[in-house]
């Protein structure tokens, strides 16, 4: 038994690690692509699609996000569980498809003039400095909800939910003002 426990104890030493060095690791490279001087441009023009695709896959995140919070009340765990996963899933298309876009094109100037202007750097700062730090709290809610740790899980996922629904909900809009300014 006690065997078993550090066993238990040591593989959540090296998850622990991994999911800190994956959360430092993802916003290094988002931020280094995003400020590339010059982009991978052999990829092609069907990369200008990858915004719209990426507001569809953030919208179905936000929902599948909202099912899970509906199913965790009403004591549905396994189907908690399963749209936690879904919203997790489309969260790791989203980022491939984020960081394949940000790497080949250029990046798009809002438009927009007054307070709208305010509104949407308000959200799109609030946007990138959230979508920044949710990653840490994101993989360990998922680690503890998916080796059932419930205590854990709890207390994680009173920062994590806000945070990565925030982040997802804020997505969608900043594509949706922004929208109109994209060249291709």
């Amino acid at each position: 038994m006690q065997a078993n426990k550090e066993l238990t104890l040591q593989n959540e030493a090296k998850v622990k690690n991994w999911i800190i060095g994956i959360s430092i690791a993802i916003p290094l490279a988002v931020a280094v692509l995003l400020f590339m001087p010059a982009k991978i441009t052999t990829l092609g023009d069907w990369v200008y699609f990858l915004p719209h695709l990426n507001a569809v896959i953030n919208s179905a995140a936000s929902v599948a996000l909202i099912v899970g919070l509906i199913f965790i009340k009403q004591k549905k765990y396994s189907y908690h569980g399963a749209t936690m996963t879904v919203a997790f899933v489309l969260g790791a298309i989203f980022l491939v498809s984020y960081v394949i876009y940000h790497g080949s094109a250029e990046s798009t100037s809002f438009g927009g003039e007054g307070s709208i202007r305010t509104v949407y750097y308000f959200l799109l700062i609030t946007h990138i400095l959230f979508a920044a730090i949710a990653l840490f709290p994101i993989l360990f809610a998922y680690y503890y909800g998916y080796t059932d740790q419930r205590e854990k899980h709890r207390k994680v996922v009173k920062f994590a939910y806000p945070i990565w629904l925030y982040v997802s909900v804020t997505g969608v809009i900043v594509y949706l003002m922004i929208s109109p300014y994209y060249v291709n």
